[in-house]
């Protein structure tokens, strides 16, 4: 595109005008400064002056001046159910320390006489083991206690706890889930993964059902204040149908949302044919599309699948008993065209992954996915993009809780070397791979600027003083933008229909206060988000 284009234009909806539009296509020299949008579709590009005939009587228009215009942003997985669940209590994601730990548990507010929390840092134990011993001295040995570990595969319960849920020792899972227990048998309070933390899980007080859904529609809120026109939930478990329909029953949502169903070890014929028909569910801006998959679990709680064990002999074993069950259960999905999502961390996790995909027919237009990706050798970066697959990779994860010393819980079990191979964004998309960025929230804000940040700097954004990790994986301002529209639109699919700004496309918009392809890094993650456009309606507005 070298000069202005436009679809068949009667009169416009809406014309929104900046000095400057990253379409993200091939525009040669030329940036619009003009767009028009018409029946939900981009109708046409071109300069301020063109706007004059594209304005009808009902027309908006909203020139921005000094902003820039971008395709709109699509977080390429996160949690929204499941995570309104997950992030019940206190935030204990700033704790540090053993001491700041019992000082929160002291102040902490009780829920049913039961004191909840969230996003606890393994790094606060020092490398220790992680036990209730923090919990007991702060609160003794009667209160129940429920913490979710930040990475939501892990949890520290109190004695209390343990009691309730009737845990006096090691107990045996169809997934890979575990009770830690100490050289005397008895539980630590340390639980990992999903099946063991279900058994506290379970004992816990309910939310409201008005309360979940008025945090669900201010965590849609916020996330269209951030920029995001939309997500990848990757789940769609318990409530999440009622969820949906009820908040689009009130109005439009303010961004869209893709969901994939888990698959579950042990799920059965059963619980695979209802994933089957659970891909016919949509409405207006949600839809059913794809299942999700675990084939490990973390690195730090010691669940991941590695090709050879951590400092701590862990990390040996595949989530699913028996990994070929696995692939029967990836195969069957596959066959009847449902796009197949899988979280794979460790090197022996994606090598099984990738193996399995190789083996399945292409029966789908939207390409299998791989979640997370956090350390593997370059002949399985190669194979992602020799196989289609799309890596879906979450910057801060990285930026958060790695340190470029390894002296963090994550590195010093995997040791130099894998460490050393850790969340290789660039060495992806060098390799011509299909790179999908995202949050995983609530394991890690939602806000897209302070990831496309973390994404270019390899530290936090805001820390100049924090050492970057790794940073030759240090993505340009260009594939992290990428990451979060082009990428994100061809991932679902959707290539010829979104993530750039051509006429005939979604008018999904996002509008910056400052251009992301050449602000400071630092700075862009505090950049004003002008405006939020989904569908050709406007679902956010800035100062």
């Amino acid at each position: 595109m070298t000069a202005p284009e436009e679809a068949t234009v009667t009169t416009a909806d809406l014309i929104l005008m900046a000095d400057r539009i990253h379409t993200l296509a091939e525009n040669g020299p030329w940036t619009p400064t003009a767009l028009a949008v018409t029946g939900g579709t981009i109708s046409a590009l071109g300069d301020r002056s063109d706007a004059r005939r594209w304005r009808g009587r009902d027309t908006e228009v909203i020139d921005l001046g000094d902003a820039t215009i971008t395709p709109g942003l699509v977080d390429g997985h996160a949690h929204p159910v499941m995570g309104i669940g997950l992030t019940r209590g206190v935030d204990l994601s700033s704790v540090r320390t053993l001491e700041g730990l019992k000082g929160t548990m002291k102040a902490a507010a009780r829920n049913g006489g039961w004191v909840e929390g969230w996003g606890l840092d393994p790094n606060v134990f020092a490398g220790a083991p992680i036990t209730h011993a923090p919990l007991v001295e702060a609160l003794g040995p009667d209160v129940p206690v429920f913490l979710l570990l930040f990475d939501a595969h892990s949890a520290l319960v109190s004695p209390r706890a343990l009691e309730l849920a009737g845990i006096s020792g090691p107990r045996r899972f169809a997934s890979g889930a575990s009770v830690a227990c100490g050289p005397d048998g008895m539980p630590t309070g340390h639980l990992l993964e999903i099946d063991a933390l279900d058994l506290v899980r379970e004992l816990l007080p309910d939310d409201d059902p008005a309360d979940r859904r008025e945090r669900l529609r201010d965590l849609m809120r916020r996330m269209a204040a951030s920029g995001l026109t939309a997500a990848n939930a990757m789940d769609f478990e318990g409530d999440s149908l009622e969820l949906f329909r009820a908040l689009e029953d009130e109005g439009d949502l303010p961004l869209r949302w893709r969901c994939a169903p888990f698959v579950m070890p042990g799920a059965g014929a059963d619980g695979l044919d209802a994933v089957i028909a659970q891909q016919r569910l949509a409405g207006r801006r949600w839809r059913v599309e794809g299942a999700k998959f675990m084939i490990d679990g973390t690195v730090d709680g010691g669940t991941a699948w590695l090709e050879e064990p951590d400092s701590h002999g862990e990390s040996t074993a595949c989530f699913w008993p028996d990994p070929a069950d696995y692939a029967v259960a990836v195969g069957k999905l596959a066959a009847h065209g449902i796009p197949i999502v899988t979280h794979a961390i460790g090197d022996a996790g994606i090598r099984f992954v990738l193996d399995t995909y190789a083996e399945l027919p292409r029966t789908s237009a939207v390409p299998n996915r791989v979640e997370h990706l956090e350390t593997m050798p370059s002949e399985l970066v190669a194979r992602l993009a020799a196989l289609d697959v799309t890596a879906s990779m979450q910057p801060t994860h990285c930026t958060h809780w790695t340190r470029a010393d390894q002296s963090d819980n994550w590195s010093s079990r995997l040791g130099p070397d894998r460490a050393g191979r850790a969340f290789r964004a660039r060495d992806l998309r060098d390799a011509g791979a299909r790179l999908a960025l995202g949050s995983d929230w609530p394991i890690a804000p939602f806000d897209p600027r302070g990831i496309v940040a973390a994404a270019r700097l390899r530290r936090p954004a805001g820390d100049a003083g924090v050492e970057p990790v790794l940073p030759e994986q240090a993505l340009t301002a260009r594939m992290a933008l990428e990451g979060y529209t082009v990428a994100a639109a061809e991932a679902a699919g959707l290539g010829a229909v979104a993530g750039r700004l051509v006429p005939g496309r979604r008018a999904d918009l996002t509008v910056f206060g400052m251009d992301p392809l050449r602000c400071d890094p630092d700075e862009f993650a505090e950049a004003p988000v002008r405006l939020t456009v989904v569908d050709g309606r406007i679902a956010y507005r800035g100062n």
